[in-house]
């Protein structure tokens, strides 16, 4: 059997095991790209996978405004709450830091990989979610700036 394919299963087991049903459909998917030896979709899936991702994510998110769930008014009331204030700065943060982590991930192809078993462990096995990599990479990226490049 191959190795990736070997690699595969136990990232598998270990979403199987940690109840996560999300990194074991995808990890199940690219398995079944494998065996199927569709190998062109890989680089289909590299190159913009994460943005339909996160296309997909930002319907989600936006979804509750689109469907009425959250009115103008409570839209509006965001900005006299100062729980929603600091929601709202952290949101910035964030997308800030995903921006960056974007970037560096491109730039730094061997830092991916430590990016993603980091993820895939936090998704496995502490029930979070794979939005991790773009964050983690941008925060990364924001404390590596304060070190001398080697």
């Amino acid at each position: 059997m191959d190795f990736t394919n070997l690699i595969l299963l136990l990232l598998l087991a270990i979403g199987i095991i940690g109840n996560n049903s999300s990194i074991s459909i995808s990890i199940a998917v690219l398995l079944l790209i494998r065996l199927l030896q569709f190998d062109r979709a890989f680089p289909l899936l590299e190159q913009y996978g994460l943005q339909v991702g996160i296309i997909i994510l930002t319907i989600g998110v936006l979804s509750p405004i689109a469907s009425g769930k959250i009115s103008p008014d409570q839209l509006w009331r965001t900005f006299t709450n100062w729980h929603s204030l600091v929601a709202v700065a952290v949101g910035i943060l964030v997308a800030y830091l995903g921006g960056r982590g974007a970037d560096y991930m491109t730039q730094s192809p061997l830092a991916v990989t430590g990016l993603l078993v980091g993820t895939i462990i936090g998704v496995a096995v502490f029930r979070g979610v794979p939005v991790g990599p773009l964050i983690a990479a941008g925060i990364t990226a924001f404390l590596l700036q304060f070190f001398p490049k080697s």
